[in-house]
């Protein structure tokens, strides 16, 4: 038989790089496997808008935490650049943009949409409600995801808890507040349900994004506001332009922030990067809560010690009549409403059922720590 000659070993190298090239674009091609793992590299580059100032303490760093840790856990394939308010569109129209896909992902807070759905509110704070603890252990074990999930899916969004600053402060006053007649007339920077509350007894309120609050106070436009606590109200300086600091927060006991998720975005990861993105936003929402646990005594001993900020608690009296009003809006929501209805009597089912061991586990502790200081 002839000798069959080789062929050149251009010829080779030629050929090689077909089949590399060709293995190459068919692995680019696959879609993930049933259990969720990656059978590319794709890079998904999303944007990230806020309704906090760039960069504030706690409350602005939580998307930027995350966006460092979704870039970490998924090997650099979820890249999310983070906008603070009026970078990419006003802090008040997050909602919008991410439902309406122009941009990926927001972080704020529910109660910002109340003109969308007035339940939305729950998923951020009730006055008078369960706290930073009992409402993560409500959301994540107690039904409210599921729920909120609900709520959302008319708008095309997928929402997850991003943060929780604990019990806040009640707020910032430019009068002193002695007892019921000193609200009256007042205009209060205050969102949510609690607006709704206070409202009740003569003050006048406005929902006024957070970079915005400083200017307002120090030119009139309001009388008080409430923001966070400590640790967020000596960033923003609100010692500079009110006397007055308030406690306790009756109206935001345990404020839950939101990642809120365009739906078709959520949908095109592939199953791994969507288990990122929860365990990122799980992870930075025990975060925050842990940061202003640590910060927040220390930036309120610097607002008495070094500015002098005058620290008092609401009168029983008004917190008494801020119970009783609480009550009514709360009834006349739920009457109107059935989403709102369905929602927050999960929630107070819940609180009910907690309450019990909570009376003889995290109150009766508090009450067993502080025996000794009430002998001395």
């Amino acid at each position: 038989m002839p000798m069959i000659k080789p062929p050149p070993k251009s010829a080779l190298i030629l050929f090689c790089i077909f089949i590399l090239a060709a293995c190459s674009g068919s692995e680019k091609n696959k879609t993930p496997d049933q259990e969720g793992h990656p059978a590319s590299k794709k890079i998904y580059n999303w944007k990230l808008v806020t309704t906090w100032p760039k960069n504030l303490p706690g409350l602005g760093l939580a998307a930027e935490n995350f966006s460092a840790l979704a870039k970490k856990m998924s090997g650099g394939r979820l890249q999310v650049k983070v906008y603070g308010a009026g970078q990419l569109v006003p802090a008040l129209e997050v909602f919008d943009a991410v439902s309406q896909g122009t941009v990926e992902m927001g972080h704020g807070a529910a109660y910002y949409w109340k003109g969308k759905t007035q339940t939305a509110a729950l998923f951020t704070t009730v006055p008078f409600g369960l706290n930073a603890q009992e409402m993560n252990s409500w959301l994540h074990y107690g039904g409210g995801m599921d729920l909120w999930r609900e709520l959302y899916e008319p708008f095309n969004l997928v929402p997850l808890a991003a943060g929780n600053t604990g019990v806040q402060m009640a707020g910032w006053f430019n009068r002193e507040i002695t007892g019921l007649k000193d609200l009256k007339g007042l205009k209060m920077r205050i969102p949510g349900i609690g607006g709704e509350v206070i409202s009740q007894l003569g003050v006048e309120t406005v929902n006024i994004p957070g970079g915005e609050l400083y200017t307002a106070m120090q030119t009139g436009v309001i009388d008080a506001t409430e923001w966070v606590g400590p640790y967020n109200d000596l960033a923003l300086g609100f010692h500079q332009v009110a006397k007055y600091y308030y406690y306790p927060g009756w109206q935001e006991p345990g404020p839950t922030l939101e990642l809120i998720i365009n739906k078709q975005a959520y949908d095109s990861l592939p199953q791994d990067l969507q288990s990122i993105v929860e365990g990122a936003a799980r992870a930075i929402n025990q975060d925050m809560l842990d940061e202003y646990t640590a910060r927040n005594q220390a930036a309120l001993d610097v607002l008495v010690d070094t500015h002098h900020v005058q620290l008092r608690k609401l009168p029983d009296d008004v917190l008494l009549e801020l119970h009783r009003i609480t009550r009514e809006v709360l009834k006349k929501m739920v009457a109107e409403d059935p989403k709102f209805n369905k929602v927050y009597e999960s929630q107070q089912a819940f609180k009910q059922q907690i309450k019990k061991y909570h009376k003889i586990s995290e109150q009766a502790y508090y009450r067993a720590r502080e025996l000794e200081n009430k002998k001395q």
